[in-house]
């Protein structure tokens, strides 16, 4: 069997590179110096076309591919549009798994998420408990395609001997993150929250549900590290956490990014809104057996976000 890292000119796809994750990878990769990547705009290449899939498959023939594509969103997004979350994404995996499989594709690795797992996992939360429970309702449609594509690539191994993993990363935030309002995650929401907060001088800052929930959150170069790591010396079919290794609260979050931002009013908890999942926090140590760690803190990786974003249009 071939190591990633040392193939560097092999033709190596990124679906959604322009994205939180796939943009992470892409920046990895060229870092090392991989000089075969292989890119398409949304607009180059709709990837709910299965026929265009197939044909992009065949015709540039990847060896290796960082499945990093989907439709994706925080609480309030998840639990409007559920059809569009489980619709589109299942899609979109089906067509690249099925067209990497077809085209004999060395290695495929499968970016899942935490929400896989039951809304009351024990914590930190095991790999084997997928599947144990009830999920959480709010992203139940999302969760469901991401646990339809861990069972494709299981079934493609098992079927086809297709060498493809499925990975799951934690609460992420970094560069290239969404910040819109509408549709962002807890982290880059708050930070947008606590910056206009700031500049207008207001008195409170108004965040979502009891500020009680526990979440981990890892920066997505640290991910993006852990992927080509996996994608050099993981070849099993179980599943394979990314994460932290340690969580916050909410609460706890918006104190520190308001420290960090430099606003210094209220917190103000709206009870009326969805809380989520209680506590999110993933165990590590399958991951950490293949001698890989997490290298940037919260604090650091918040404060080098902040510093980079473009904030121009937050007011």
């Amino acid at each position: 069997m071939k190591n990633f890292s040392n193939d560097k000119s092999a033709p190596v796809y990124i679906a959604g590179h322009k994205g939180l994750v796939g943009s992470a990878i892409k920046r990895k990769l060229e870092s090392q110096s991989f000089s075969n990547i292989i890119v398409r705009t949304k607009e180059e290449l709709n990837l709910l076309d299965k026929a265009a899939v197939q044909e992009f498959f065949e015709n540039e023939n990847p060896q290796y591919v960082f499945l990093a594509a989907a439709k994706v969103g925080g609480i309030k997004a998840n639990n409007e549009y559920p059809v569009e979350f489980l619709v589109e994404n299942l899609i979109i995996q089906n067509n690249i798994i099925m067209s990497a499989k077809d085209t004999n594709v060395e290695k495929l690795l499968f970016l899942g998420s935490s929400c896989i797992y039951p809304k009351l996992s024990p914590q930190p939360i095991k790999e084997e408990y997928l599947l144990t429970g009830l999920l959480e309702p709010t992203n139940e449609a999302y969760a469901i395609a991401k646990i339809a594509g861990i069972n494709l690539c299981k079934g493609c191994r098992s079927e086809y001997g297709c060498n493809f993993i499925s990975v799951m990363p934690t609460n992420l935030y970094g560069p290239n993150d969404n910040f819109n309002l509408e549709s962002s995650h807890v982290l880059p929401a708050i930070i947008r929250k606590a910056h206009v907060a700031k500049i207008t001088g207001a008195d409170e800052l108004v965040i979502w549900g009891s500020g009680t929930p526990r979440r981990e959150f890892l920066h997505v170069d640290d991910l993006a590290r852990a992927c080509i790591h996996l994608m050099d010396c993981y070849n099993e079919p179980e599943i394979i956490n990314i994460g932290l290794g340690e969580d916050i609260s909410i609460y706890e979050l918006t104190s520190m990014i308001s420290e960090i931002i430099g606003f210094s009013g209220k917190i103000v908890l709206d009870s009326q809104k969805p809380d989520g999942t209680p506590r999110k926090l993933l165990d590590i140590s399958r991951l950490k057996a293949t001698g890989w760690s997490p290298s940037i803190s919260l604090r650091e990786g918040i404060i080098s976000v902040y510093q980079s974003v473009d904030k121009s249009n937050w007011i």
